[in-house]
């Protein structure tokens, strides 16, 4: 997962750790540079079903798809309601109950099923009133690619709509306050001051520059249990956390020694590209160091620039340089343009690995035949793997929330921190305030969302050194390495 700082958005397999789902590498072009009308050209404008941000930085009414109101109000059939201040606040109500499939039981209930702490000594607090609690979610939702992580916000409002169904912490529903922090980071900075005074704590986050409100976060105190936590900054704030933890430096084995062993003689000719952006290349040469480190052997390492679209020369380069083990990280519409430049060249390199950027329905729609094949390095389960009950309640209230959304590795940690939120906050019930969640929060080791992804130690914020391998063919995903995760020693390079 790449470490993103100051500059354009940047994509680099997983934040120096194994996986890195590329929040960062999902990111193309330039956030903090870029006036309104220049990110609307990117990509035709706002994504469907997402508002245009607010100058504030959040997103007006916190539209959800196919619904013509802000946040879904009365006439979505969602209780909530939009703001007129740019915001949005969402209760997370549900319009109905999703059947068996949307219903959990002992760990899979709302609250995890542990017996709720007393209520005496419950008080309000910012964020909190007599009858809800309400929560933040700053995510990258304009930009340089609209909607980008809109699945964060989603799935957090999904959790959310799931616990509302049925219970209440100490009589207090859950609210989720959507801000925009628009791939930019004094973007996030200011929802994050935002989110300091109107808010208890932000949960499910993710945003590309999401250093830009770490110290905000720390100097109000405010409890940040993110979907995903990318820079050293993050890292260090002393109040945040994540269900996606990163140290940065720390680069799992597991990933390289599968293909050691799988491909030993495509890992003597590999082809690393990645994204020529913020920390990037940086973060792209501890990749090299350490998949070096355990038997590859890099002959190409190339960056290709955010305003690049002729992907033609270095596919040439490749060619002439023997490769046979291709490794990209960028954003998935980025990874098309790549493969489309391979098939139109006739270059067939026994290995195409990406992280989970391009584990997404949309990029198997866009990329069609030139993705047959590819393989991807994954810190979660399989989306439509229902064997897992709590993948099926997150597919099941995702579909309430938000009709037709595509469930992705951002959704699964979203309300992997918006349920390890919830089951904290209940345990405490009237000693609940921002002091005691965070000292909880300190103490989680080993979360798996009822196994939706990898162990993370949240407590420790130290990278996981699980993966699973799954390849696409005829269009769908399947795993390809033994048993549920591939797990094993880190490599530390610095950073």
């Amino acid at each position: 997962m790449v470490r993103l700082r100051r500059g354009p958005v940047a994509g680099v397999a997983g934040a120096r750790a194994l996986a890195a789902f590329a929040l960062v590498a999902t990111l193309a072009a330039c956030g903090s540079q870029l006036d309104p009308e220049q990110v609307s050209a990117v990509d035709g404008g706002v994504a469907p079903g997402a508002a245009a941000p607010g100058a504030d930085g959040s997103v007006p009414g916190g539209t959800v798809p196919g619904t013509d109101s802000g946040v879904p109000g009365t006439d979505s059939g969602v209780p909530g309601t939009g703001t007129d201040t740019g915001s949005g606040s969402d209760t997370g109500a549900a319009p109905g109950a999703p059947g068996a499939e949307g219903t959990g039981t002992e760990e899979n209930a709302p609250d995890g099923g542990a017996p709720a702490a007393s209520c005496d000594g419950f008080k309000n607090a910012t964020g909190i009133t007599d009858d809800k609690i309400t929560l933040a979610n700053v995510s990258d939702i304009s930009g340089p690619v609209p909607g980008i992580f809109e699945s964060a916000q989603q799935a957090t409002r999904a959790f959310a709509a799931y616990f509302n169904s049925t219970e209440t912490i100490c009589g207090r529903t859950l609210d989720v306050l959507l801000l925009d922090s628009r791939a930019d980071a004094g973007a996030d900075q200011q929802a994050y001051n935002r989110a300091c005074d109107e808010s208890f704590a932000a949960v499910g986050s993710q945003s590309a520059f999401d250093y830009g409100g770490a110290a905000a976060a720390q100097d109000c105190g405010l409890p940040d249990l993110r979907a995903y936590s990318l820079s050293t900054e993050r890292t260090n704030c002393t109040t945040c956390y994540a269900a996606y933890g990163v140290r940065p430096g720390q680069v799992p084995n597991a990933m390289p020694q599968f293909w050691l062993k799988k491909e030993p003689e495509a890992v003597k000719h590999v082809g690393m590209l990645y994204v020529n952006a913020g920390a990037a290349p940086e973060n792209a040469e501890a990749f090299q160091k350490a998949w070096t480190a355990n038997g590859w052997n890099i002959d190409y390492f190339k960056s290709i620039d955010v305003s690049e679209f002729n992907f033609a020369p270095y596919v040439q380069q490749m060619k002439d340089a023997g490769i046979q083990f291709v490794n990209y990280t960028g954003p998935y519409q980025f990874t098309v343009k790549l493969q489309q430049a391979m098939a139109q060249q006739g270059f067939e390199p026994k290995v195409f690995l990406q992280d989970a950027t391009i584990y997404d329905e949309r990029y198997v729609e866009e990329a069609g035949d030139v993705g047959e094949g590819s393989y991807v390095y994954s810190q979660t389960n399989l989306f439509d793997d229902f064997s897992i009950a709590e993948m099926k309640l997150y597919r099941a209230w995702l579909d309430q929330v938000a009709p037709g959304a595509t469930p992705n590795i951002y959704g699964v940690y979203a309300w992997s921190a918006t349920r390890l939120f919830v089951e904290e906050a209940v345990k405490l019930g009237g000693k609940l305030d921002r002091k005691t969640l965070l000292a909880a929060l300190a103490k989680v080791r080993d979360w798996t969302a009822n196994g939706m992804h990898v162990p993370q130690d949240v407590g420790a914020k130290t990278t996981a050194n699980c993966a699973s391998i799954i390849q696409l063919n005829g269009g769908k995903w399947s795993k390809v390495s033994s048993g549920e995760f591939l797990c094993g020693s880190m490599s530390n390079v610095g950073g």
